[in-house]
């Protein structure tokens, strides 16, 4: 699946690289300013454009900065290293280095804060970050049964709400372990994270346990 652009608009053909300048200046300006002081002129000098230039290609601040946060998470990919359980790992440990950066920490907290109270936002946030990384999923599931490691799934119902279940555990664990917790996420937790996910809970560790 390709990265998604913001949202086009009519009129004027889109400039890549304004694009670019104005999200990078906005992850800045999340970092340096907060959510509350952020405001489109701001992020129109930081990226030195005009401030009109931000409003022929985002309605407003909440558009502007879930774009910003999405673009880090595009640069999510799913290794291939062999098999389905290195797999996973690989994709996490590359999740939990996107979360610990600072642009998409200010970024992901203040936008899920905001989306409590914002219905539309909530569901840019969806659009934009959840369903766009649901490929990761989609590629890792449809990978694991080429290799024979997964059975396959004729049910096309049943497949999507798995892969709907795999997210979210995955990214809620992630999220929780790095972003509410304050925990690291390393070699270590991964690898018992994803024993968990692939075996279950009953599953029990052939691992010593920490001393």
């Amino acid at each position: 699946m390709q990265s998604r652009s913001p949202a086009s608009r009519t009129g004027r053909p889109r400039s890549a690289a304004a694009d670019a300048a104005i999200l990078a200046a906005t992850r800045e300006a999340l970092v340096d300013l907060g959510w509350s002081k952020l405001t489109l002129g701001d992020v129109a000098t930081r990226a030195g454009v005009a401030k009109t230039t931000l409003y022929r290609r985002w309605a407003g601040k909440h558009e502007l900065v879930v774009d910003a946060v999405a673009e880090l998470f595009d640069a999510l990919e799913l290794p291939d290293r062999g098999s389905l359980a290195a797999d996973i790992e690989g994709v996490v440990l590359q999740f939990a280095a996107i979360l610990a950066l600072p642009e998409a920490k200010s970024g992901l907290m203040a936008v899920v804060a905001e989306a409590t109270r914002d219905d539309a936002l909530r569901e840019r946030v969806r659009a934009s970050v959840v369903d766009r990384q649901k490929r990761l999923v989609l590629e890792g599931r449809a990978r694991a049964q080429a290799r024979g490691e997964l059975p396959p799934e004729p049910d096309p119902g049943a497949a999507a709400r798995t892969a709907d279940l795999i997210f979210d555990m995955v990214a809620g664990a992630v999220v929780h372990r790095t972003l509410v917790s304050g925990q690291p996420v390393d070699e270590e937790w991964v690898r018992g994270f994803t024993q968990v996910l692939l075996r279950g809970l009953t599953a029990q560790s052939t691992r010593p346990a920490a001393g």
